[in-house]
């Protein structure tokens, strides 16, 4: 860690305000909010291994129920959760090969663990800043065990398929009998794009949906998995299989309870708020123009260098966590920032943020 790294850190760590960063709470007062939660939700005990009621088996049926699926199962990670559901797929069909996007979560973020461990043959979906339609489906030929998408595509600005292009996917995975599988873990923030559409109505368009409890939600961690009774089933003995059935995970679930209950309510005002931040960001260029979830990317004409430095003073001067870290892009002496509204940003005026960040961003 370099000096500046030091400092940026300390700086962050001093700041009394947060606004496009998540606040930070102290574990003391994160299991306060557990212990009160326990009595919200009428968790008398623990879980036993997932099962024997209490906190995870409330979860399960809450998630299930919201996604309009017959069944959910915890895990304590999403890498965990979608390497078991393709599994199951792969497994059934008879097939290792999996299409997806490249730019996907397993493809990008997983160290080749997908293959190592389950001998997964990843063919391209879609490749770059392209979200998958029936006509991406279509040329990749042969014999599939899954084909998957990730809602929204993360690493190309969080960016969607329209809801035509949602059914007409699903339409082509069924009659072409290959099982559609949802990289949901900003489903949650991107569902109001999707305008007068529920979650279940999402959910109904695949065959199985992974959702997560910390991204968005700010829940401790963990994920689940949504499908048809037999297939959860199927993830839970994988689940066991790769360690992930844990002793008690009373504390996960009812983090994700919580979560579920004060945070999830708030996604459209936080989709609201970042198209008006977008709006108002003059001298920025923002992708998507007009963010269609919760996470978009600012990009600027400077260097990430110069304007951290401006960052870092902003933060020591008013003790204010303005936003993340600037990076560089592809392109020399431009840099890019990669912003995500919680419910964190409601408490401050969108317009006024958006200058205070073009500010910093410009000099």
């Amino acid at each position: 860690m370099t000096s500046f790294d030091e400092r940026f850190a300390a700086a962050s760590d001093a700041c009394t305000v947060s606004v496009l960063r998540g606040p930070r709470r102290t574990p003391a007062a994160a299991f306060s909010a557990l212990a009160a939660a326990c009595s919200d939700f009428g968790i008398t005990k623990a879980d036993w291994y997932g099962a024997e009621g209490g906190a995870v088996e409330l979860l399960e049926a809450r998630v299930a129920a919201l996604l309009g699926k017959p069944a959910a199962v915890f895990l304590p990670t999403g890498t965990m959760a979608q390497q078991a559901v393709l599994r199951v797929w792969c497994e059934r069909r008879g097939s290792w090969r999996v299409a997806l996007p490249d730019l996907a979560h397993p493809v990008t973020h997983e160290q080749d663990g997908p293959r190592l461990l389950h001998g997964f043959r990843f063919e391209h979906l879609t490749t770059g800043r392209t979200v998958a339609t029936a006509a991406h489906l279509a040329a990749v030929t042969g014999d599939l065990g899954a084909a998957m998408i990730e809602l929204p595509l993360r690493e190309a600005g969080c960016i969607a398929p329209t809801w035509d292009e949602l059914q007409e996917l699903s339409t082509a995975a069924r009659e072409r009998g290959v099982p559609l599988h949802v990289d949901g873990a900003r489903l949650w923030e991107v569902a109001p794009f999707y305008e007068g559409r529920a979650l279940a109505d999402l959910a109904g368009l695949v065959d199985s949906v992974y959702v997560s409890f910390y991204k968005g939600l700010g829940a401790f961690a963990g994920a689940a998995v949504a499908a048809a009774e037999d297939v959860v089933a199927d993830v839970r003995r994988w689940r066991r299989r790769q360690g992930g059935e844990m002793f008690q995970m009373t504390p996960y679930a009812l983090s994700a309870l919580l979560a579920l209950r004060d945070e999830l309510p708030r996604m459209g005002e936080c989709v609201a708020w970042a198209r008006t931040f977008a709006a108002a960001a003059n001298g920025l260029r923002v992708h998507p123009e007009v963010p269609q979830s919760t996470t978009f990317v600012l990009y600027a004409d400077r260097s990430p260098e110069e304007i951290n430095d401006r960052l870092l003073a902003f933060l020591e001067q008013e003790r204010a966590n303005l936003c993340a870290r600037w990076r560089p892009t592809e392109v020399p002496g431009f840099a890019q920032c990669e912003v995500t509204v919680t419910t964190t940003a409601l408490a401050h005026d969108p317009v006024h943020v958006a200058e205070l960040v073009a500010k910093v961003a410009l000099g």
